[in-house]
């Protein structure tokens, strides 16, 4: 597999991570108290994600990792929807879903495996 093409989907895959919290502080701007919400909610879900999802999470495995993922996306999708951008909810977890499956493919997946 092409090196460019395997690091161009892992940068999307950032980039999706990135569009997730700011999901959850959308959702938390039409909230009160919205001065604790918008940047609360995305620092919970960071932490989620550095424990469980992240390449290098202590607690990730094979099983929790996977879950992890499916839930922050799918509960970001549903805060843009809630907070009424139901367009950019679904445009966000079809690209979750996308660039999530490419990231499976053992070409890319190998420049991200962790030692150990």
């Amino acid at each position: 597999m092409n090196a460019i093409f395997g690091w161009s989907v892992l940068a999307l895959v950032f980039l999706d991570e990135l569009l997730a919290m700011a999901a959850f502080g959308t959702w938390g701007w039409d909230r009160d108290p919205r001065w604790l919400l918008v940047w609360l909610l995305p620092l919970a879900a960071m932490t989620v994600w550095f424990l469980l999802a992240s390449p290098k999470a202590p607690y990730g495995g094979r099983l929790v990792r996977p879950l992890t993922k499916v839930l922050v996306f799918t509960l970001a999708s549903a805060a843009l929807w809630d907070a009424g951008h139901e367009g950019w909810a679904v445009a966000l977890l079809v690209f979750s879903v996308v660039v999530n499956a490419l990231a499976q493919l053992p070409g890319i997946r190998v420049l991200v495996e962790v030692p150990g």
